[in-house]
Parts: structure tokens; sequence; C-alpha cells
């Protein structure tokens, strides 16, 4: 994988604002925030979008990355991610957005290319300004809410105790597959963190 082409733009999909920051929608913040930490870089405002955004390198001298977080709300996501990809001149393919996924088990991840929004606004979004579906998703698990809570009350409560005890260890597993994407690819990264 080379970083010819421009830099890779990892996405945390999230809602800004202290009421919102345990919320399970919000795990792409989480994620975000993680790799950050990792690459030494701190979040700043962006100058040309409605985005905090840091920029740094996996490893010494590795790829190069954008990490970004909308500030525009979930249903508005994708306006400072294409502004952010025209900006860094990113292809599609080497945008990942990383996002809380109801129809897959809490603690279960997943990586793929392109495919549906599945009522995911922040993906719908996304796609909308990207004007393509072929982007790499990190998807984080949240399993469907319990009896008959209304899906979007679901997404915007804090994960529950019991949640929180393997959410740490679950956003550092979902900033490595990451990190994979970028430096093995999709396929590899899927044969890698699928079966686990």
């Amino acid at each position: 994988m080379t970083d010819e082409a421009g830099p890779w733009l990892v996405v945390g999909l999230g809602n800004p604002g202290r009421e919102y920051a345990g919320n399970r929608h919000n795990v792409g913040f989480m994620v975000a925030d993680l790799l950050a930490q990792r690459v030494g870089a701190k979040f700043g405002r962006h100058r040309r979008a409605v985005a905090e955004v840091a920029e740094g390198r996996l490893g010494f001298g590795g790829p190069r990355v954008v990490l970004v977080k909308p500030l525009t709300y979930m249903n508005l996501s994708g306006g400072p991610v294409a502004a952010l990809s025209q900006f860094y001149k990113v292809v599609p393919g080497q945008v990942v957005a990383v996002h809380d996924e109801l129809d897959i088990g809490y603690g279960q991840l997943r990586v793929k290319v392109g495919g549906g929004e599945g009522g995911h606004n922040g993906l719908r979004s996304m796609t909308k300004s990207l004007g393509t579906k072929d982007y790499v998703r990190v998807r984080f698990g949240i399993g469907r809410p319990p009896g008959r809570q209304d899906p979007a009350d679901f997404v915007l409560s804090d994960f529950s105790a019991v949640e929180r005890k393997e959410l740490e260890f679950l956003v550092d597993r979902a900033a490595d597959m990451v990190e994979s994407v970028i430096t093995r690819g999709v396929e590899q990264t899927q044969n890698l963190y699928h079966g686990a």
C-alpha cells in the first residue's frame, strides 16, 4: 500500500458535544481519539471543513493518516468528509469510516468496502457527499435494541455497565483493524480479524 495518491482519511463518525460522548453512536469518535494518541497527534479545528482533524504517520515513516471527527452532527457528516477528501486529494478507496453497526452483535467488528448504509445516517450522508459507496467501513457491532426500544433512542444512549467492561478492549481492536486496513489492505484484515 502506498500513499502516493495522498494520505488515508480515517473518519470517526459521531456527534460533537459532551452529552453524546459515551453514546453507542459515538464509538467512531472513540476509535479516532485512540488512533490520534497512537500517532502522537492532537485534534484541532480544520480551516476548510466543519471538523476536527489530527495528522500523523503510522509508525516511523509509515503511511500518512488524517484522522477526522466531523462536527456537523451525524446526519451531515458527509459534507466535511467530502471537503477534506478534496483538500487532501484522497481517493474514495483511501477513506475509512469507523461507525456503530446495529446489524452486528455487540463485541463483533467487521471490515468491508462499499455496500448499503443499513439505515445509518452518517454513512448515508458520506455516500451522498462522496458520490460513491466505495469507501472502507470498519463496523463496530452494537447489536439491536432490547425489547421495543426505538433504534434511534438506542444509538443515542450510553453503553451499558456490562458492555463498558469490554469497551476499551474493543475500541483498541477496532483501532488495530483501521491500522491493518491501511498497512495490509482490506482482504488481509478480513482474514486476520473476521475469524477471531
